[in-house]
């Protein structure tokens, strides 16, 4: 049986905030651009951050154009995965710069196997995610400079992440809010890990 995904939409953290915008009609369907408007819930999750775990039932929203229904993650979230976009980009960060899948997990907490997955799973899209944000990053950055090839595709994909981070910032302030993992959660709709994004 083919598993399919369901449609997310990344939004921001303050679920207060989404479910104000999702009622006064300002969340726009990612598919057709018409209006989204509350409809459910998605199940609870328990999610897993540095020092804890964080709970959250994302909102479902459905479009009243296309009537299309997305999930509406929050922007610290990845699709599939029971560890926060941060947790899961400090093990990548960490690989580029050169430490084993061991070193991570000790040093996260984490079963080695599920630091190795994330690990393999990046590795596998590296060339597609460094070719998306050195994009974004020319695309957004004022005066913009793509980073340097480095000693790694893997290395140099978790450099163009940064780097478009660090491009929307100069131009948006405010998005220094995010960190970079999770602007990259928020481009990627959640599936910075999956097998079918970019």
């Amino acid at each position: 049986m083919k598993r399919t995904e369901t449609p997310v939409l990344t939004v921001e953290a303050d679920a207060v905030r989404v479910e104000a915008r999702l009622r006064a009609g300002e969340v726009e369907c990612p598919d057709c651009g018409g209006v989204l408007a509350p409809w459910g819930w998605a199940r609870h999750r328990v999610l897993r951050n540095v020092t804890g775990v964080v709970r959250v039932r994302p909102r479902r929203a459905r479009c009243a154009g296309c009537g299309g229904s997305h999930v509406l993650l929050p922007v610290f979230v990845l699709v599939r995965r029971v560890d926060l976009a941060d947790v899961i980009g400090s093990a990548l960060v960490a690989k580029a710069a050169g430490a084993g899948a061991r070193t991570i997990a000790a040093a996260l907490g984490r079963p080695v196997d599920t630091v190795r997955g994330w690990l393999r799973r990046f590795e596998q899209r590296a060339e597609h995610v460094r070719v998306y944000f050195t994009v974004l990053l020319v695309d957004t950055g004022p005066d913009p400079i793509p980073p340097a090839a480095s000693v790694s595709v893997f290395a140099d994909a978790v450099s163009a992440v940064v780097g478009a981070w660090k491009a929307a910032a100069s131009r948006w302030p405010d998005i220094g809010e995010v960190s970079p993992w999770q602007l990259a959660a928020a481009t990627s709709r959640g599936r910075l890990l999956s097998p079918r994004w970019p």
